[in-house]
This record gives structure tokens, sequence and C-alpha cells, in this order.
């Protein structure tokens, strides 16, 4: 049985606004500063439609998250809501996924934020891993002073982020050529059948969208969380999805998807401040790099916050050791939780390959919103706010893009639930 409620619970600090800005803060960074290079070298012009198709699928598990949320505020996301309307095996799966996906997209957002500020001030790629690593040492220092200062932060980056990208879609949209269009279903690779390169580009897109779950596992710091939410869930998916798809059609549009693509693989991770470059303003990529700075920063922060809330409600239930479980004397950070999260991101940062780590994020983050979408089907008629089919659809697109990322990486994922199951067994035994 869940034991949140027998332990030291978080304040409440955030409104819909400041949920919301958490929201957006988590979504748009690396996703669209970086993986949509990585998603046009799959699947060519044609990741236009594959942001649409992520989008989709990402409004289906935001609705259910939003409904869980609304019903169980308390950290810990789909963690918590698979332990009260599955059971523990499946509540455990969802939380060990979350910190091996988001870990992983941690480690691509310090990874592109050192590419993106390197490349702004013409230092060689050899101080890629270093500048990562200080990132996350800074941040991690960041959400230990607590959420109100991290919300602070967290407001400041996404503003300039978002000013940044309108930016590059109102100075973009008419250098756009239909040559960067045409033909729409082929791979800048070259390699693999349109729909597969489509629907591969899809599983790696949706989790660009995935920072609204954010908003669910900060659920115990929200205000009123039955109506905000919800409500900042919509909010963060409608502006996330205008955005991308301006973003995707202007990139692709003004200098095609092979270019896109070869700007993100390897250590290189700027594939918009490549498209910027053909501006006719003169200090276009620069501001565009500021953009991509503060974003991956920003998604960087926001991770660290959202792991160490599932590590925290990990601790809780002991399938962690119960020191995650510790908070500070303010009752506002989960001192041990923030501490192993960073130290964990650090670690997959040395791994330095942006694509790597990004599509192993694809891969169980997808497993976890399907458990997110399963755990929305046992709500009964008065807790539900949205249709049963809404999460039905998300729950089949989970597990069907899961396993059109390449096989080595859902193998590996594969692998590593396993190991986690095992590793709830022991633990679970322990207890007994």
């Amino acid at each position: 049985m869940p034991t949140e409620k027998a332990s030291p619970q978080l304040k409440k600090q955030l409104g819909i606004f400041g949920a919301t800005m958490m929201g957006l803060g988590s979504i748009v960074g690396t996703g669209v500063f970086v993986s949509i290079g990585i998603a046009a070298g799959i699947a060519g012009p044609a990741v236009i439609l594959a942001v649409m198709i992520a989008a989709l699928v990402a409004t289906c598990n935001g609705l259910s998250s939003a409904q869980l949320a609304a019903n169980h505020p308390v950290s810990g996301g789909t963690y918590e809501y698979g332990y009260k309307y599955l059971n523990p095996w499946l509540g455990f799966s969802a939380g060990w996924m979350f910190l091996l996906a988001k870990s992983a997209s941690a480690a691509t957002a310090a990874l592109g934020f050192s590419a993106y500020l390197l490349s702004a001030l013409g230092y060689p790629q050899t101080y890629l891993i270093p500048l990562a690593l200080a990132a996350v040492v800074v941040f991690t220092v960041i959400v230990l002073s607590g959420i109100s200062r991290s919300n602070v932060a967290n407001i400041a980056i996404v503003s300039v982020t978002l000013l940044t990208l309108l930016f590059f879609v109102v100075v973009g949209l008419p250098l756009i050529s239909k040559v960067h269009l045409t033909p729409f279903f082929q791979s800048a690779s070259g390699s693999g059948s349109p729909l597969a390169n489509l629907f591969h580009a899809s599983a790696l897109m949706f989790v660009a969208y995935t920072g609204y779950g954010r908003i669910a596992t900060l659920g115990e710091e929200v205000h009123d969380p039955h109506r905000t939410i919800p409500r900042a869930i919509i909010f963060t998916l409608l502006v996330t999805m205008v955005l991308y798809i301006a973003v995707a059609v202007t990139g692709v549009g003004t200098v095609g998807a092979a270019a896109l693509s070869g700007a993100a693989h390897g250590s290189q991770a700027a594939p918009l401040a490549v498209a910027a470059r053909l501006f006719s303003l003169p200090f276009a990529p620069q501001i565009l790099a500021i953009g991509a700075i503060t974003a991956m920063l920003g998604v960087l922060l926001n991770l660290i916050l959202g792991l160490s809330r599932v590590l925290l409600a990990m601790g809780r239930q002991r399938d962690m050791p119960s020191i995650f479980a510790h908070l500070n004397a303010a009752q506002t950070t989960p001192i041990w939780s923030v501490l192993m999260m960073g130290a964990l991101i650090a670690g997959l940062v040395l791994i330095g390959n942006i694509k790597i780590t990004w599509t192993f994020s694809a891969f169980t983050v997808l497993i976890y919103y399907a458990l997110t979408n399963l755990s929305a089907l046992r709500l009964s008629a008065k807790e539900r706010l949205y249709p049963a089919w809404i999460s039905v659809l998300g729950l089949v697109s989970c597990v069907f893009l899961a396993f059109w990322v390449d096989r080595d990486t859902w193998m590996i994922g594969l692998t590593l639930l396993a190991a986690g199951l095992v590793w709830h067994g022991i633990a679970q035994r322990r207890e007994r």
C-alpha cells in the first residue's frame, strides 16, 4: 500500500502560471533545438508530419496525466498512479523507466547546452563534456535551494527561449524553399522505408513533448491540483504544438533535412543554428544560440526537479533506500534525491553522444506513458475528466511507437527494465 501519507509532505507553492511555465521549461528545449535535427535525418522533410503525430500522442498522454494528477496529487507521477490504480510491480516499472528515460534526457540537455555555447563562442567541441558537467553541478545546486527559487529561474529562462524561437519563425518563414520540402517522404540518410522512418521519427519527437509530465510529478507542490494541473498541462501542450510545428517547417524549409541532420550527430548539437546562418540579419545565429542555451538549461533544471520527486516517492515506498525520502528542515527539497539524480545525470553526460542518449530516452519514456494511460483507464466514472478512448489511443500509440526505435535500443531498455524488477523483488522481500 502507498505510504506517502505517513511521510512529511512538500509545501504547495505553485499556481497555474508557475505550473505552466514549469511545463514549458521542461518541454521547450532539447526537443526543438536538437531532436528535430536527429528526426530529420531519419524521416527527411516528413519530420514535420512526425512532429504532428507526436503531438497527437502527447495530447492523449497529457490528458491522462492531468486527470490522474488531479485525483492523486502527490510527488512521483505515474510511479504513484501505478501503485494506486494498477499494482506495485507496474508502479515500480513506471518509476524505474522514468528515472532511466529522463536521466538520459537531462544528459542530452546538458550536452546540447554545451554544444550550442561552444559553437557560439567559437571554441572547439573538445570542451563539450567538461562544460556539460559544470552545468549539471550548477543546476543541481539551484534545485537544492527549493522550488520557489527554481521557479523564478525557470520563468526567466523560458521567457528568453520563447522569444528566441518566435524570432526564428518570423524571420525564417519568408526564406522557406519548396526545394527543401520535396520529395516529402525521403530519408536524409537514404535508408529504410518511408513509413518505418516516419514512425521512428515520431517516436523520437514524442520525447520532445513529454515535459508536461513534470507538472504531474510536482503535483504535491501545486495549489488546488484538481483545477490547476489539467489547465496547466493543456496550456503547455497547446503552446508547444504550435511552436514545434512552426519551427520544424522553418528549419527544414530553409536548409533542408540533410543539413539539419548533419548538425545533430556526434558531438554537434546545433541544427537550428545552421538554419539561422542563412537569415539576412547579421546577429541571427547569436540570437538563436542564446535561446538554445537558455532552453537546454531550462530542461536540465526541470528534469532534475522532476527526477528527484520520483526518486523521493520511490524512497517513501521503500523501492529505493529510505534516505531518498528525507526532506530538508523547511520541507521544500528532497536533498538526497536531488544529489543522487545530479550524480546519475553527470555519469550519463560522460557518454558524450547526444543521439545515443536521446534515442534511449525515446523508448523508455514511451513505456512510462503507456503505463500512465493504463492507470487512467482504471479511474472510476466519478474521477474521470475525459473520455476513456483518449487513454486507449494513448496506450496503443505509446506501445506501437516504442518498438520503432532501433532494435539495440529497445533491447537494452527491456534488459534494464528486467534488472529493475529484480531489484524491486529483492526490496519487497526485505520489507516483509
